[in-house]
């Protein structure tokens, strides 16, 4: 599933191993910040409707000097959009906000709407997942894939529909590390995306994080990202601080397995 740098989904597709994640950076800021990514090597970027920044992520590909077929974009379907005729609309609406003619890999953002986690929303994800299908095949997106999504949650659209999800994208750190979900999607070629792999930063102050990366000589936070790297799973590290950017991808170490263990018995650490 997993060569250098990149991974590749079950239909062949390859994507960049670490990506740029624009959870909670405002329009006004995610020009500057997907630039900065791009110049220090970033071919891998991930947004979403709801971010709403899908507008200056767009325009900062567009006038970086690469060429689209160069940069792995992603975005997502609103949590709370479910439905065939919604899940076409929307797409729609973020390729114009994008500024492109098409996704490198689209995701239902969430099983449930954000203000009703846990409501059953089957039927719709089941519509919602056959309109992306549609535009897989029609060659809208080369990609498609789910987020926040349980093993029962998957398998309702592998009982379903035609085509079983490349990507899972999920919460994933030291503390967290969703064992169970994790096997069930490399049972079925899914590759799973780590988002907030710092745990929105608040994992960072741990001693054992620490006294680890002052052993490798690197930050907390390269420890974190490749951390996830070593669970094969692919990390979405966010930042606007240029040389935090440039840090989040130096990962050019690997974790000894005993390590990688040690971190494993880690419970979680966030701040309470």
């Amino acid at each position: 599933m997993t060569k250098e740098n990149t991974f590749t989904l079950h239909n062949d597709v390859e994507i960049p191993d670490i990506g740029f994640g624009t959870w909670q950076i405002p329009n006004e800021e995610a020009y500057d910040a997907v630039t900065v990514a791009l110049k220090n090597g970033y071919t891998h970027i991930d947004t979403a409707l709801v971010y709403q920044n899908e507008e200056n992520v767009g325009k900062a590909i567009k006038d970086f000097d690469i060429a689209r077929e160069d940069v792995f974009l992603t975005s997502k379907l609103p949590a709370h959009m479910k439905g065939y005729d919604e899940t076409l609309r929307t797409f729609d609406g973020s390729l114009t906000n994008l500024g492109v003619d098409y996704l490198d890999l689209y995701l239902i953002h969430a099983p449930w709407p954000w203000d009703d986690i846990g409501k059953d929303c089957t039927e719709g994800n089941i519509a919602s997942w056959k309109a992306m299908e549609k535009l897989y095949k029609d060659g809208a997106i080369r990609s498609i894939g789910v987020s926040n999504f349980s093993e029962s949650d998957i398998q309702a659209l592998l009982d379903a529909c035609d085509i079983v999800p490349m990507v899972n994208q999920i919460p994933f750190y030291i503390g967290r590390d969703q064992k169970n979900l994790l096997e069930f999607c490399k049972q079925h070629n899914i590759v799973v995306e780590a988002y907030s792999p710092l745990a929105t930063g608040q994992i960072l102050n741990s001693p054992e994080i620490q006294d680890m990366a002052t052993k490798y000589g690197v930050t907390p936070a390269q420890i974190c990202i490749r951390y996830c790297l070593e669970h094969d799973t692919l990390p979405l590290p966010k930042s606007t601080n240029e040389s935090r950017i440039i840090e989040n991808k130096q990962l050019d170490f690997t974790l000894s397995p005993e390590d990688v263990q040690k971190l494993d018995a880690m419970q979680d650490v966030r701040a309470k």
